[in-house]
């Protein structure tokens, strides 16, 4: 098993792909999905230390995908990235229990920083093997 995977799903794909190669830079392994569904059926969801989420994207959103996992018992730390970020979409995400909230373009260290933190605290049922129902 792939040790503290780092998640990335936007449908931009010049976003995932210089976001994916800013994590691996950072010396973690990423893969990226272009959406929700892309990564619900990619087998890396259990893998998944966690996720950096973009919001707005075609099909299952961001905070869709938030309240599926949530709803399934998987607690992985999701960083939200929004280009439209809105006040609304950010109290959601954040009540919800997001790790952050990332207006696009956001700063190298400031997302190393907060995937740190975010891998440093998290011990969800995913970590532990309790996940309560399968996705």
């Amino acid at each position: 098993m792939t040790e503290n995977l780092i998640s990335v799903v936007d449908d931009d794909e010049s976003v995932r792909r210089t976001t994916t190669l800013l994590i691996e830079s950072f010396g973690f392994p990423a893969a990226a999905f272009e959406s929700a569904e892309h990564f619900l059926r990619s087998g890396h969801l259990h893998h998944t230390s966690c996720l950096v989420l973009d919001v707005q994207m075609p099909g299952m959103n961001g905070l869709q995908l938030q309240s599926h996992l949530a709803a399934a018992g998987c607690e992985i730390p999701i960083i939200f990235i929004s280009a439209y970020e809105s006040k609304d979409s950010r109290q959601r995400a954040m009540q919800a229990g997001a790790a952050a909230f990332l207006g696009k373009p956001f700063s190298d260290e400031q997302l190393l920083q907060i995937i740190r933190s975010a891998l440093r605290f998290f011990t969800g049922p995913i970590a532990e093997g309790k996940l309560r129902s399968e996705i």
